[in-house]
């Protein structure tokens, strides 16, 4: 019996001290786990930030290029016929959708959406206006017609797709 006390006296001690130096070994890891974690979110923001202005200029600049004035601005010819001109604007607006589709990672799926129904109001808009033009009708005249669309439109999808872009880039300042 003695020699189990004498053992316990030892083995007691010993077992407390490996005890605390377990939890403080712990203790320690976890702090250093965490200090790696923070660094790693820290590097990750330094990389992706510029990445995600950058999407969120381009789909700025997709929604910019893409409303109804610039749109017809950019691609009218006084020389094309409504047909051109109708032709000109879909492929427009489909390449530069198209060219930006990748941007849709650095975005929620709402302020995506938003884009994407911004894109096919505009083809919508460029769709409307070509049936209501007359087969021998100029350029000029479906650009007139489209802008006339454009004014009368209650509510502009653009513009609150581009609310929705500039919203979610201000999340991260």
């Amino acid at each position: 019996m003695e020699y189990l006390a004498d053992l316990l006296k030892i083995v007691l001690p010993a077992g407390l001290v490996i005890y605390g130096m377990y939890l403080t070994i712990m203790s320690f890891l976890k702090k250093e786990r965490e200090k790696m974690l923070v660094e790693i979110k820290t590097q990750n923001t330094n990389t992706i930030l510029p990445i995600r202005l950058q999407a969120g200029e381009r789909l700025c600049l997709l929604l910019e290029r893409i409303t109804p004035n610039n749109l017809v601005k950019r691609v009218n010819n006084p020389e094309y016929s409504a047909r051109d001109l109708y032709y000109k604007l879909l492929q427009e607006v489909r390449e530069e959708f198209n060219h930006n589709l990748a941007q849709q990672v650095y975005f929620s799926d709402d302020t995506w959406e938003s884009v994407r129904r911004g894109v096919e109001s505009v083809i919508t808009m460029v769709n409307q206006a070509m049936q209501e033009m007359p087969e021998e009708a100029r350029g000029l005249d479906l650009a007139k017609k489209i802008f006339q669309i454009s004014l009368d439109q209650k509510s502009d999808a653009i513009q609150k797709a581009l609310k929705n872009v500039k919203d979610e880039i201000r999340i991260f300042f």
